[in-house]
C-alpha cells in the first residue's frame, strides 16, 4: 500500500481527522475527532514510509514475527505500538485491520456510573 492510498483509506474512517502538526518533519497524524487522540502516525524514515499503530502487546509481538514489515514502533512505546512499513510484505487488508484495531484501542472510553 502506498502512502497516498493509506491516507485516502484513513479519510474514509468515520470519526477520524488528519493533520500535520509538525513544522520540521513531514508527518501526518490521524486522530479521533472527538478526543483528539492519535491512532496512526504516517512518516518517512530512512526513505521509506511507515505508519505507527497502537496494538495489544501480545498481538504486537505476533505481528512482528509474522511480517518483516512490522517492527517495534519508531519513536513511540514499543510495547503498545508497532511501525508498519507501507510498501512491504504486509497485505493492504492487514494494514487496514491493524488501523481499525488502533482506532478502537484509542477511542473515547465510556465511563460506568457508580451504583
Amino acid at each position: 500500500m502506498t502512502r497516498e492510498k493509506y491516507i485516502e483509506y484513513c479519510k474514509t474512517i468515520a470519526g477520524a481527522t488528519l493533520d500535520n502538526p509538525f513544522e520540521d518533519i513531514e508527518a501526518v497524524v490521524v486522530r479521533h475527532s472527538d478526543n483528539r487522540k492519535w491512532f496512526a502516525l504516517i512518516m518517512e524514515v530512512d526513505g521509506k514510509y511507515l505508519v505507527n499503530l497502537k496494538c495489544e502487546p501480545m498481538e504486537a509481538d505476533f505481528l512482528r514475527g509474522a511480517y518483516e514489515g512490522v517492527t517495534p514502533a519508531y519513536h513511540m512505546n514499543k510495547t503498545h505500538w508497532n511501525s508498519v512499513y507501507l510498501e512491504s510484505d504486509v497485505p493492504d487488508e492487514e494494514i487496514e485491520n491493524m488501523t481499525m484495531k488502533s482506532f478502537e484501542l484509542t477511542m473515547k472510553k465510556v465511563k460506568k456510573k457508580n451504583k
